[in-house]
């Protein structure tokens, strides 16, 4: 088995006016390669952000303007594992992970209503990290977008995704 590698994740893609922060576990091979989250094209992410916020082309738009998008929206995007030993894309893979913040900086979020965790890895950390925030924000655990996870259809996950349409308004 191959030695695994240590991997950090990207800097935060929010601003003064992120409303809803989605947060992933750490980035996969492609998007680590690519610098870009979610740039694995099975991954549904960019499908179920585009169709949660009726913008059904933000898939097919260039990786900044997608961010821009997104800000525009309200949404900011991050991780909730700093770096960490991975073989791989999986997250089950992780070992020796290194945790943010998240507290401190979802404190420094005015507008910040919502967090999102895309993902059972992303929420189990996330919600570890935020267990004394006393529900200063509302905390949703989403279904994973990665497709490592098809035990869930895609319509279904999008299902799930529509919960955080009220914090977008």
């Amino acid at each position: 088995m191959p030695k695994p590698i240590l991997k950090s994740a990207f800097p935060p893609s929010v601003d003064g006016n992120t409303r809803l922060l989605l947060l992933g576990s750490l980035p996969g091979e492609r998007s680590l390669a690519a610098g870009e989250y979610y740039a694995h094209p099975t991954n549904a992410f960019w499908w179920l952000i585009g169709e949660v916020l009726g913008e059904a082309d933000l898939p097919r738009l260039p990786y900044a303007q997608r961010l821009e998008e997104l800000k525009t929206r309200g949404v900011g995007l991050w991780d909730v594992i700093a770096k960490a030993q991975r073989t791989g894309s999986l997250d089950t893979a992780i070992r020796s992970a290194t945790l943010r913040n998240l507290e401190a900086f979802a404190q420094s979020l005015p507008r910040l209503r919502a967090i999102g965790f895309n993902g059972g890895t992303a929420a189990k950390a996330g919600r570890r990290q935020l267990a004394g925030a006393d529900g200063a924000w509302n905390l949703i655990d989403l279904p994973s977008s990665s497709a490592a996870y098809a035990s869930m259809p895609r319509e279904a996950k999008l299902a799930a995704w529509r919960e955080i349409e009220r914090y977008l308004a």
